[in-house]
C-alpha cells in the first residue's frame, strides 16, 4: 500500500502573497499542502487538525496596518473560540505539544512575534517580548543576504545547515526586544536560529549584509521546543538553481538553497509523527 503523504497547511487571504511559491516548496519535499483563508480558520479554528505543519507565509496581512501583522495579532489574541474561554493562540500552542511544527516566513514571523508565540520565554507564547519594526534606512529591502546558523539554536528546520543564502523583501524587518534581559535570555536559551552575515559567513551589524539594522543580526527565531520557526528571509523563494541572481553566471546545483528548510521539516514529521 502506497504510504500516504503527510498533510501540511498554508494560509491564505488578507494581503498574504507567496502562498503558491510555499506550496510549490512543501509538494518538492513531500508534504500535500492545502489552502485555508485565514478568516475561515478563526471561524472554525478546530480545522488544523489532522494537520502535521502549519506555514504562515509572506505577504502584507490587512495592508500592514497598524504595523506589519498587528491586527491579525490582535484577533488571534483576543477572539474566544465558541465560549470556551480559549484563543486561537492557545490552539496553537496545543498544535505544537502534539509535536506539530509552524513556520512563519516574512509577513509570517511578524505575526508570530507580535503574538508572542515567538519567541515563547519560558513558555510564555501568549506574551509580546520582542517586535519588527522599520528598516534603519526607512524603506523596503529587496535584496539577497547571506545568514549563518546558530549552532546552539534547538531549531529542527534548521539541522545540519551551516550557511544559507536567501532573498529578503520587507520594509519591517528590524528585530527589536523590550529589555536587555530579554535578550539575553533568547540568546542563553538558544532562541536565536539565523543571522545576517557576510560573504564570508561571519555575522555582521554592516549595511547591507544587516539589512535592516536588527539587533545581533537576528533574521530568525525558535521557541523553546524548535518546533516554531520564524525567519525574515524567504526560503520558498529559492528552491531552484535559476532563482539564484547569478545562476547565468555560476555553477549552481540544481536544488535552492532554500529547500532544506522545507527538508528538514518533512523530514522531521516523518520521524517523529
Amino acid at each position: 500500500m502506497k504510504k500516504r503523504k503527510p498533510k501540511s497547511l498554508i494560509l491564505v487571504g488578507n494581503g498574504i502573497n507567496t502562498e503558491y511559491e510555499t506550496a510549490h516548496a512543501h509538494r518538492l519535499v513531500g508534504f500535500e499542502p492545502d489552502f485555508i483563508h485565514i478568516n475561515t480558520l478563526i471561524e472554525d479554528p478546530h480545522r488544523i487538525k489532522g494537520y502535521t505543519f502549519i506555514t504562515l507565509p509572506g505577504g502584507f496581512l490587512d495592508g500592514d496596518d497598524l504595523g506589519s501583522a498587528k491586527a491579525q495579532a490582535v484577533r488571534w489574541k483576543y477572539r474566544k473560540i465558541n465560549k470556551t474561554g480559549k484563543t486561537f493562540i492557545d490552539l496553537l500552542i496545543s498544535f505544537v505539544q502534539e509535536g506539530n511544527i509552524i513556520l512563519g516566513i516574512c509577513n509570517g514571523f511578524q505575526l508570530l512575534v507580535k503574538t508572542g508565540l515567538l519567541p515563547g520565554l519560558g513558555s510564555e507564547h501568549s506574551t509580546q517580548r520582542v517586535t519588527l519594526t522599520f528598516n534603519d534606512l526607512g524603506r523596503f529591502e529587496d535584496r539577497w543576504v547571506y545568514l549563518k546558523n546558530n549552532t546552539f539554536s534547538h531549531c529542527i528546520f534548521t539541522k545540519d545547515i551551516h550557511t544559507i543564502y536567501l532573498p529578503v523583501r520587507h520594509g519591517e524587518g528590524k528585530f527589536v526586544v523590550d529589555t536587555e534581559k530579554t535578550l539575553e535570555r533568547i540568546k542563553q536559551g538558544g532562541h536565536i536560529v539565523v543571522q545576517y552575515a557576510d560573504d564570508s559567513g561571519n555575522v555582521t551589524s554592516q549595511y547591507p549584509f544587516n539589512p535592516n539594522g536588527s539587533i545581533e543580526s537576528i533574521a530568525g527565531l525558535c521557541d523553546s521546543t524548535g518546533r516554531i520557526f520564524g525567519l525574515m528571509p524567504h526560503p520558498e523563494a529559492f528552491v531552484h538553481r535559476i532563482q539564484h541572481p547569478r545562476w547565468t553566471r555560476e555553477a549552481l546545483p540544481e536544488e535552492g538553497e532554500g529547500l532544506m528548510i522545507f527538508k528538514n521539516a518533512f523530514k522531521y514529521v516523518t520521524e517523529n509523527r
